[in-house]
């Protein structure tokens, strides 16, 4: 299908998973998927740099809610009052979490408490996918092609 080369994969991953998590449309999860199925002993080093594109730009996200005057009030920003950082941790869901990032700078949460509870939720989505993936590539889709 397509032929490329571990780095260029890469490369391409971590802009993939840096434009998802900020208010620019775009799924990075069909990229990872190529990524590991294209190179599936990178498995890990592809969710590392998934998870390093994906929460930079979450904290890209972050800093613009750090910009946004203290005026509005949002259901993302109801919903951390009620519930604080560990929120963060949902920051992977599509359409809430980049808003959940924007409304953790809007609200002055701690910058590298945020950073991790990033980095930790992404983290575990990416490592699911890759895993699924892995685990339908290698048990699934040899049988599929029989």
């Amino acid at each position: 299908m397509f032929d490329f080369s571990a780095e260029a994969g890469f490369a391409g991953l971590f802009i993939a998973s840096f434009a998802a998590a900020t208010l620019l449309p775009g799924g990075s999860e069909f990229v990872l998927i190529a990524v590991v199925h294209k190179h599936p002993d990178a498995l890990w080093q592809a969710v590392g740099v998934a998870t390093a594109g994906n929460t930079l730009g979450a904290m890209t996200s972050y800093a613009i809610g750090r910009l946004i005057p203290n005026r509005v009030q949002h259901r993302s920003i109801i919903y951390l009052h009620r519930y604080g950082y560990w929120a963060l941790l949902f920051s992977w869901l599509p359409l809430v979490g980049d808003a959940l990032a924007v409304a953790a700078g809007w609200l002055r949460f701690n910058p590298w408490l945020a950073l991790a509870l990033f980095a930790i939720g992404k983290f575990a989505r990416y490592a699911l996918v890759a895993g699924a993936w892995h685990g339908f590539a290698a048990t699934l889709l040899p049988r599929l092609a029989q």
